[in-house]
């Protein structure tokens, strides 16, 4: 006789709940193993794994009851964590000390890949919940934005999962598409790197494609790049507001909401915790007190990204493109890509 699961022993919950989150570990590890093969290595662990767990959804189904509560862990506590720890990468006294002009640039940045992708996913008739997205994770930072606005917005978890793979291979494409251009178009090392950390997805897309160019051109580019980072904070702030405003909006004129939309908008704390590791990662010269231990900083980089992964992994054991729809995933996928084409146009010649 099956124990009802509010009476379940405590052991049982927590043994199932490891259970799952091994299984998410495992999928990740095996992400990170075929991104170290040729080729592979461009597209990087973490589109590598939610490529894994969506074919593992596809082919096996949903994994069974006994490892789902660890997988819902992952996909949400994991995830907090993971972007919490992304904080350490944003070093906030570097951004006002030296790149307070690249600040304003990567503002100009995020409001226009926002708004020319919603733009674009209007016209193309696209989802818009799935093109708010991968506008956001295109503007700002790629998979880390894309998780932290999720549960702000209300997105469902494939949505999530098919954004953030979606958003590393096509910054996967165009990194690698910036390194074979360098040779031959007519900017500096400092232009490219510019150029680099104000239109690539991905911190990752962006040192990529940087580094070849030189230390200078890698500097500037995450430079840049960390300015974006800083806009996830005032952008979730803004988008609390605004869904709080559409629900009075329609409490207020009697339309009917939704199953999402009737729940409470979730403030998310977590990034209180993403600003104090961005304080810990910062100090008044512009230097991060963690550069002290290169070693530490590398540890925790690994680690922020495959708990990153861990949670991608769970939310792409979500996706169901047969009862999703490809043509779903195909119009917001083609505004993100223009979108991406005219930011990179636009910022190769203000570089």
């Amino acid at each position: 006789m099956q124990v009802p699961a509010q009476v379940r022993p405590r052991p049982v919950i927590q043994q199932h709940l490891a259970t799952g989150i091994v299984f998410t570990f495992l999928i990740a590890g095996a992400g990170y193993v075929i991104s170290q093969l040729p080729v592979f290595h461009y597209a990087g662990q973490m589109a590598c794994a939610i490529i894994i767990a969506v074919i593992y959804r596809h082919i096996l189904g949903y994994p069974p009851e006994s490892l789902r509560s660890g997988i819902s862990f992952s996909g949400k506590n994991l995830l907090r964590l993971a972007i919490i720890l992304y904080g350490l990468k944003l070093n906030i006294s570097q951004v006002f000390q030296e790149g307070i002009g690249l600040l304003g640039r990567d503002v100009a940045v995020a409001a226009f890949a926002i708004g020319c992708t919603l733009l674009l996913a209007k016209w193309f008739k696209a989802d818009m919940k799935l093109s708010l997205l991968l506008g956001i994770g295109t503007g700002i930072c790629g998979a880390a934005a894309i998780a932290a606005v999720s549960p702000i917005v209300r997105a469902k978890e494939e949505e999530t999962a098919l954004s953030a793979g979606l958003i590393a291979l096509v910054g996967t494409v165009f990194a690698i598409s910036y390194t074979l251009l360098r040779p031959i178009i007519a900017l500096t090392e400092e232009q490219y790197g510019i150029w680099s950390g104000t239109s690539l997805h991905e911190i990752a897309h962006v040192a990529l494609a940087a580094a070849p160019a030189g230390q200078d051109a890698l500097a500037l580019a995450l430079l840049a790049k960390l300015g974006r980072v800083f806009l996830l904070v005032p952008l979730c702030l803004i988008l609390v507001a605004l869904m709080k405003r559409i629900s009075r909006r329609k409490n207020v004129h009697g339309q009917q909401l939704d199953s999402t939309e009737t729940a409470p908008i979730a403030m998310p704390w977590f990034l209180l915790g993403f600003m104090l590791m961005s304080l810990l990662g910062s100090s008044s010269p512009g230097q991060s007190v963690l550069q002290s231990s290169p070693a530490l900083t590398e540890g925790l980089t690994t680690l922020t990204t495959f708990l990153l992964t861990m949670a991608m992994v769970a939310l792409g054991l979500n996706v169901n493109l047969r009862r999703d729809g490809q043509n779903a995933v195909l119009k917001p996928l083609i505004a993100m890509i223009i979108t991406s084409l005219l930011l990179s146009l636009w910022t190769y010649f203000t570089a």
